[in-house]
């Protein structure tokens, strides 16, 4: 009995190690063989080689900042050499560091020391239209510095005369680009395993880049081109799309996601454009949709790996976050701090200014770009930057002051904010950093424009009605007040607007008080100049619905906005007052505190110049209609009177039947 027993344990012991050597031996061999690919991303960085302020837990913080990237980077290195670092587009335009773009390129010259394998272009890299582009091309080519590989959007194309000649800025541009490498795609190696890895602009970042010149294309059309060419041509194992597209809560709007869907040959996309944080990846059918939010505030890390099929599996996702605990790499610290000296030389001592100059402190936060845009509503951080215009103008203009009845500030081109504690010259900057003026210098300039009384009403319905399509329409506007129903009718929201004017009691002692606008009135308006040119574009947002045809001191339609530019004269130099330079200004003309101007409490709380109605009732809803909500009614009246009519015909007929 006992040998009995015995014999069964041996049997069971055999079968066991026969199970083991069958089944455990080879998956953990074939685990230990099988094909890995590490990703490192990011996306979205917009010159942001310092760290920046920002809040964690009701606490200002520094976070980001290049060195402090790369000693992660460095790290992830350490257990995986052959890790792919990767760049999703916007990679520039965001902070001083931008205004030496065209004559130094700084940002790929450090993304190229940082070891970045390729990058693409995002619709900031056009800020400084075509020319602006090719000139820091053909920078970073000089410097003779390691330069990360460049794809360009597959879908960009460019546009040609009727003579088949190109613009002699697309020409610099295209040769540019040439003499950079820049390439559809590019098929890189890594332990054996062939990627491909292509770019693409999406339609929204493509529209706001209306001066790149150059045309984008059909982001799926290409997608499927160059997924074609990577699989049958050049035989990858893997592909990669640079996307600077993004994605959004609206399905129907994310584009990326209806990529994946439309392209799912894709295995992995590098999602920019819309600034999202994804703790989690976005997985439609076997393409993965990564996300590491804006300006450098985390890098990407992905591991992939298959085994033994075509199929690649996720087996890490992480954003590890580049925080204040983070010790900086020495090397680049350094190349951070020799643009810094150039950006000083180069750009602020032309405005008697240096990059860490403090101009003002504030005892409170602002909101931040994201809470703005996510919110219609009044904004502080508005408030204050509208303000700054009409105080630049006084000052640009001294004697020769003309009233300005209103100054607008949109959404998008707040790109930061102001938390409590001390504000700096780059601090300032960073929150109005876009754009060029026609001097070819960094930084759009104010310019003045007249707008009647009928046209200051259809901006605020723009703001109103546009800004739930795309948020970065949304306006505030210094010197109105106005009050909408966001349930209302599209385009008839606005239920009154008037202008806030202020009376003089004492010297220190003021009054405001409202006044009807005239629709037929001239009335003086101060914006940036990218911002007073897309007013004239209203109409094909509003479907034609609302006009607004910005006009000179005259009367007359402009033709040219640069001839309304605002200057300053200083020593008898005669030189561009600039958003951020306004801004500037304002924050250095408030009262002192320790020597330092502080922003007033006044900029804490929302002054009621945009009040929303959210009222559901009938009345709400139906009355005061305007021109375009009788137009609209009529035609639904219409609209129903015939369906009646029919109704009744159709009765009629069966009526004769039976």
């Amino acid at each position: 009995m006992i040998r009995k027993h015995l014999r069964v344990k041996i049997i069971w012991i055999m079968i066991a190690m026969l199970l083991f050597q069958v089944f455990i031996i080879p998956s953990s061999f074939a685990s230990e063989n099988a094909d890995k690919v590490t990703i490192m991303f990011t996306h979205d960085m917009h010159s942001n080689f310092l760290p920046f302020s920002t809040e964690k837990d009701g606490m200002v913080v520094k976070t980001g900042g290049y060195a402090r990237l790369m000693t992660i980077i460095n790290s992830e290195r350490e257990n995986n050499p052959e890790a792919l670092l990767l760049d999703g587009g916007d990679y520039s335009m965001g902070t001083p560091f931008q205004t030496i773009f065209t004559s130094h390129s700084p940002e790929l010259r450090i993304m190229g020391s940082m070891g970045y394998d390729v990058v693409t272009l995002g619709n900031h890299e056009f800020d400084y239209r075509a020319e602006g582009l090719a000139h820091s091309l053909n920078a970073a080519v000089d410097s003779g510095d390691k330069l990360p590989k460049m794809v360009q959007s597959s879908n960009l194309t460019f546009p040609i005369d009727k003579d088949g000649n190109l613009t002699p800025s697309l020409k610099a541009l295209k040769e540019a680009m040439d003499n950079y490498g820049v390439s559809d795609y590019y098929v890189l190696d890594r332990n054996g395993i062939r990627i491909g890895i292509f770019g693409l602009m999406g339609a929204e970042s493509a529209s706001m880049a209306p001066m790149s010149e150059v045309v984008f294309e059909d982001t799926v059309t290409h997608a499927k081109r160059l997924v074609k060419i990577l699989s049958d041509h050049e035989n990858v194992d893997l592909i990669i799309c640079l996307s600077h597209s993004g994605t959004k809560e609206d399905k129907k709007k994310s584009e990326d996601e209806i990529l994946a869907k439309k392209v799912p040959e894709i295995d992995v996309i590098i999602s920019g454009h819309t600034h999202t944080k994804m703790d989690e990846p976005i997985v439609i059918g076997d393409t993965i949709i990564a996300s590491s939010e804006e300006y450098g505030r985390n890098l990407g890390v992905m591991e992939l790996s298959r085994n033994g099929s075509n199929d690649w599996k996720l087996d890490r996702y992480e954003l590890v976050n580049i925080g204040e605990s983070i010790a900086e790499e020495e090397a680049i610290s350094k190349l951070v701090e020799d643009y810094k000296a150039k950006v000083e030389e180069e750009y602020f001592s032309k405005f008697d200014l240096s990059f860490d100059e403090l101009v003002a402190s504030t005892p409170f936060s602002f909101p931040t770009t994201k809470e703005i845009e996510n919110n219609h509503k009044e904004s502080t951080l508005g408030n204050l930057i509208s303000d700054a215009y009409v105080y630049a103008v006084k000052q640009a203009e001294g004697e020769d002051y003309i009233p300005v009845d209103a100054a607008i500030v949109p959404a998008g081109t707040i790109r930061d904010s102001f938390f409590q504690g001390d504000i700096t010259v780059t601090d300032a900057f960073r929150v109005s950093s876009l754009g060029i003026g026609a001097d070819k210098m960094p930084g759009y300039p104010l310019i003045s424009i007249y707008l009647t009384g009928k046209e200051l009403k259809a901006v605020c319905e723009v703001d109103a009605s546009v800004t739930p399509l795309m948020n970065e329409a949304q306006l505030f506007i210094s010197g109105m007040q106005y009050t909408f129903n966001p349930n209302r009718l599209i385009f008839n929201k606005v239920i009154d607007s008037n202008l806030v004017k202020t009376h003089k009691l004492t010297d220190v002692i003021t009054k405001e008080y409202l006044e009807e606008i005239q629709d037929d009135k001239l009335y003086r308006v101060v914006a940036g100049l990218y911002s007073a040119q897309m007013l004239s574009v209203v109409g094909e947002k509003s479907f034609g619905l609302l006009k607004i045809e910005p006009k000179t001191r005259d009367g007359l339609p402009v033709t040219d906005y640069e001839n309304e530019i605002i200057y300053e004269y200083k020593g008898g130099i005669k030189s561009e007052v600039k958003e951020w330079y306004a801004l500037v200004s304002y924050l250095k003309s408030f009262d002192k505190v320790d020597g330092i101007s502080e922003i007033p409490a006044y900029y804490q709380e929302i002054q009621g110049r945009k009040n929303v109605e959210d009222e559901h009732s009938i009345a709400a809803i139906l009355s005061s209609p305007n021109h375009i909500a009788f137009m609209l009614y009529g035609i639904i009246l219409v609209l129903v009177a015939i369906i009646v009519l029919i109704v009744r015909l159709l009765l009629r007929l069966r009526k004769k039947r039976r």
